[in-house]
């Protein structure tokens, strides 16, 4: 049977109330939740669904009803809502948490950095302000000073960001390489993706190249944006090492376990369309690739399904950007003053999306009229196309145009700032580069650093130096008053609490009874008012 096509316009229409309330649930009573089994009926305060449910039939296919890879192409709201709350979901002992890399959680910290990551029952215990987002929060003892756990807003973006860079990097190195094989002679090419300089490389006719002058960015030209010394390439990989290092769950995946096989490793794009080719990057391996082995040996197996992981990826992939906060003339003299110091260079204001993965964005700014509690109102609007495939329910599928990314401030590349931001090892070595971070968000993350070493923004901003160094002196030379204009205008890139944030979607109710209900300061919670038809997640 085909869908109507008014059941088309209601599954556009409606979707973006799913969307919304996937990624915001009301009246968190912490910055993580358990389940309503075994616990006190509590409406907003717990999650309805069992970890059994929220699997369902498993991975499937985009034919299988309920099955991840069903729910990503063709009811990705219901995906996004699942993975928001697994994001926020209490482990349990019982379901295989902990220990978080051996049984005694012993051994040499210079061979098993995870040993300094502690052990947490949730991702929102480390990423969970402001109140129940994927926001920041947590600090780990990886190195000796330890890393501040960084906020999660606009992953999907500063992924595909980087994706798209590495593309244009590599197709240059293809063009030289060419080029080089064609006039039998030495030819270089400068380096530059997204208007971001990334050195030079020489390429040789015989096919090899030099790399000694490419900057920021490994030989391979693989951009990776994740951890602070730019570690990891996709968010993927990311949720499955930070299951196993901080939570001790081992997450079996047959996307990253195929593409690292070392027999028969294959190219694999995961279901958010994240490609993983072996011949081109150097993958991370989930530490278990079936689902009977005991990775850790907690005599407990299966602990995470792909399921599991495909709807956190998506989620994440859709995840909120940051918002806008109060501007004013001062303010937008402050960023004008960072342009003129240089401070954009390498906090590049402004990147573009070619080809958006994302299936919604969500625009989120000051307006002291509609954002009732926080004086912030957030507009979310759709970004798919609604394909008939001849199945029951059609597919959902990313438009995929280009998407300017606003008040970013990162060219997402290495630098080196100076001996104040150098980074003691375990084994007595130094870590000297680090990718610029985003700017966006910079006004609610305090303390500042990739250690949480710098107490405000002016101390940061003073605290750089070697490529910095320039910026950082001409920022000390200017008038108090230049210098609080800089720091007054970050102070506007904001991140915010999704369950207190009026919308387009419930722009709330002032005024009227309890001031404690979100529903009447503009709570995004969704879930009273729109049940999906096999009940709340």
């Amino acid at each position: 049977m085909k869908p109507s096509s008014s059941l088309l316009y209601i599954q556009r229409s409606s979707f973006i109330l799913l969307l919304w309330s996937g990624m915001a649930v009301a009246q968190l009573t912490d910055a993580s939740l358990t389940d309503q089994n075994g616990n006190v009926d509590a409406p907003g305060g717990l999650i309805s669904r069992s970890l059994q449910d929220q699997i369902g039939p498993g991975r499937g296919d985009d034919t299988v009803f309920g099955a991840s890879l069903f729910l990503i192409a063709r009811d990705p709201a219901r995906s996004i809502r699942r993975g928001r709350q697994l994001f926020q979901r209490k482990f349990s002992v019982a379901e295989g948490l902990g220990p978080r890399v051996n049984d005694f959680s012993e051994g040499d910290i210079t061979q098993a950095r995870a040993l300094g990551a502690g052990l947490s029952d949730s991702c929102a215990a480390c990423h969970g302000r402001p109140r129940g987002s994927a926001g920041f929060g947590g600090d780990v003892v990886t190195r000796p000073d330890s890393r501040d756990a960084p906020h999660l807003f606009g992953l999907g973006i500063i992924e595909q960001l980087a994706d798209e860079m590495t593309g244009q990097l590599r197709l240059l190195r293809t063009d030289v390489i060419a080029a080089a094989q064609q006039n039998q002679s030495s030819v270089t090419v400068d380096l530059t993706a997204k208007g971001v300089d990334f050195g030079r490389l020489t390429a040789e006719p015989d096919g090899s190249v030099d790399t000694s002058e490419v900057s920021g960015v490994d030989p391979d030209l693989r951009v990776r944006p994740f951890f602070h010394q730019g570690g990891t390439m996709s968010i993927r990989e990311f949720v499955i090492g930070a299951f196993n290092d901080e939570m001790g769950l081992q997450a079996w995946d047959p996307v990253l376990c195929a593409a690292t096989d070392p027999n028969n490793a294959q190219v694999m794009v995961s279901p958010s369309g994240f490609v993983f080719d072996p011949a081109e990057d150097s993958i991370e391996r989930p530490k278990v690739c079936d689902a009977m082995t005991d990775g850790d040996g907690d005599l407990i197996t299966n602990e995470i399904d792909p399921a599991l992981v495909d709807h956190l990826e998506f989620y994440l992939l859709n995840y909120f950007k940051p918002g806008t906060y109060r501007s004013s003339g001062f303010t937008r003299f402050g960023k004008r003053l960072m342009r003129q110091i240089g401070c954009t260079s390498c906090h590049v204001e402004e990147l573009v999306i070619e080809s958006d993965r994302r299936v919604a964005d969500v625009e989120t700014v000051f307006d002291r009229q509609r954002g009732i509690f926080n004086d912030l109102f957030a507009t979310a609007s759709t970004q798919f196309e609604v394909v008939d495939d001849g199945q029951p329910f059609p597919l959902l599928v990313a438009e995929g145009n280009a998407f300017v990314v606003k008040n970013f401030f990162s060219d997402l590349k290495r630098h080196d700032l100076g001996p104040n931001f150098h980074e003691r090892d375990f084994d007595g070595s130094r870590v000297t580069m680090f990718v610029t971070e985003p700017l966006w968000g910079v006004g609610s993350t305090a303390p500042y650093g990739h250690d949480g070493r710098s107490i405000n923004l002016d101390a940061v901003i003073r605290r750089h130096g070697g490529e910095a160094a320039a910026s950082s002196r001409a920022y000390r030379r200017l008038p108090r008053s230049g210098q609080l204009a800089i720091t007054d205008f970050l102070q506007t890139l904001v991140l915010f609490p999704p369950d207190d944030t009026a919308s387009n979607l419930n722009p709330g109710n002032p005024g009227s009874g309890d001031p404690q209900n979100p529903d009447n300061h503009g709570s995004i919670n969704l879930g009273a008012l729109f049940q999906t038809d096999d009940g709340a997640e």
